[in-house]
């Protein structure tokens, strides 16, 4: 097949490629000047695009089947693309129409590989159909067996962007036709894939929800009747939640910081992720010992006796504890409240030395010979800072910091608290739980 002079039909709205039966409106008068030269040429031409203002290197020989009107005057024609054909150059022709040389090509013989290619490809575009719910479309592929006529059928796509057809055209080997078409194809269905993914997580979420709302309901309902509410049943957790806090003995900032909260939780759907965080703070909040303290007993002498029935030696540490002890009895003599001073009534020991020379136990002296509760609080092997400062509120399954849960462990607030194994404290990318122990301190 020679190389031959054709008119050329700019396609300025889409791309033809063979097989592709269509109706083209002649608008302009280029592409009526076109079907005129046509009409002297056994009434085929060549469909060439034109994006962005440049033509294709590859235009479709198409074949006039039919002319006519549309609803308006507007003449069209009815072509069938036969073949590709590699553009070449101009030439002088009749009237405005612009003539080029084409030559045109067939599909080689379909390779094992172009074979393979083309069921794939075949597969994947049913899936598509079988998506998006028009499964019957596959049946245009019934009638098409030929690999290269199936990587055509992608100019059916209203999806696929001009420049892609393009490109499809251009496309004149066969497995590197397949190929392209059968990446496209595949993204396309990823996309669908993840979409009916997403929908129905969200669906079964939203059942879920409602399931779980309705069932809530009816939980509620019988421990009414049963006379069983707690404080996870709706407007009763409020009210709870407010007996708790009457209850309280705890300094005023902290009981507004409360009742901001029980506002925002009764206001806050129970189906809201920001009402489980709510609940889970209060709930923190009212276990610990607001206004349960320890009565301390500054005895020195007994406080000696017991230092020394506990512990063998250990008399530099022993009196330095007793020095601390007998400040501490000296400044409650006096009337010295640590509030008028500006300073905290906290202490803050060091006690360092080789495992097993006493150092916890030396810790549980001090709390029973003060009357104080004591709880030991093991930091070895702690790397998350959230574990002393407490993780964030929003955190599935946040819980309080170390220091909070050994407080609510004690009873009191003011215990006896050990930090234990401090020096095996670990900072990596999660972060400086040294740094954080320090704030929490100070």
């Amino acid at each position: 097949m020679g190389t031959r002079v054709l008119p050329v039909l700019p396609l300025t709205t889409g791309v033809v490629l063979p097989q592709m039966v269509v109706t083209l409106a002649l608008e302009t008068p280029e592409a009526r000047a076109a079907w005129a030269a046509a009409s002297g040429a056994d009434g085929e031409l060549v469909l060439l695009p034109r994006v962005n203002g440049s033509y294709a290197r590859v235009g479709t020989i198409a074949k006039v089947d039919e002319a006519g009107e549309l609803r308006g005057g507007v003449p069209a024609l009815v072509v069938r693309g036969l073949r590709r054909a590699v553009i070449g150059v101009g030439v002088p022709g009749s009237g405005d129409t612009l003539w080029v040389q084409v030559d045109p090509t067939e599909d080689q013989a379909p390779t094992e590989r172009a074979i393979e290619l083309a069921r794939e490809y075949r597969l994947v575009v049913e899936a598509i159909l079988e998506h998006r719910g028009a499964g019957r479309l596959a049946e245009l592929f019934q009638g098409v067996s030929d690999p290269g006529a199936i990587a055509d059928t992608a100019g059916y796509w209203p999806d696929l962007a001009v420049e892609r057809k393009v490109e499809l055209l251009e496309t004149i080997d066969v497995e590197e036709r397949l190929g392209k078409v059968l990446a496209w194809a595949r993204d396309v269905l990823g996309e669908l894939e993840l979409k009916e993914r997403i929908r129905s997580d969200v669906t079964e979420g939203m059942e879920k929800t409602q399931r779980e709302f309705l069932l809530r309901q009816q939980l509620a309902a019988i421990r009414k009747e049963l006379g069983e509410g707690g404080p996870g049943d709706g407007a009763d957790a409020v009210e709870e939640y407010r007996r708790r806090l009457s209850e309280m003995t705890m300094p005023d900032s902290g009981r507004q910081a409360i009742e901001r909260e029980l506002e925002r939780f009764e206001r806050t759907s129970e189906q809201s992720p920001e009402h489980g965080w709510i609940r889970t703070w209060l709930d923190t909040i009212t276990e610990l010992p607001w206004g349960q303290r320890s009565e301390d007993d500054l005895d020195v002498a007994a406080a000696r006796q017991v230092l020394d029935a506990d512990h063998t030696g250990l008399s530099d540490v022993k009196d330095r504890i007793v020095e601390y002890l007998a400040v501490r009895k000296l400044r409650a003599d006096r009337g010295v409240a640590a509030a008028g001073t500006g300073r905290g009534d906290g202490l803050i020991l060091a006690l360092v030395g080789p495992p097993g020379v006493g150092k916890t136990s030396l810790g549980e002296s001090v709390a029973r010979s003060l009357g104080r509760r004591f709880v030991r609080v093991a930091l070895g092997g702690v790397r998350d800072e959230a574990e002393i400062r407490g993780h964030r509120r929003t955190y599935v399954g946040a819980l309080p910091g170390r220091i909070v849960r050994a407080i609510r462990e004690a009873g009191t607030m003011n215990p006896v608290i050990l930090l234990d194994e401090i020096d095996k404290l670990g900072s990596d990318w999660r972060g400086d739980p040294t740094s954080a122990l320090l704030e929490v301190l100070d």
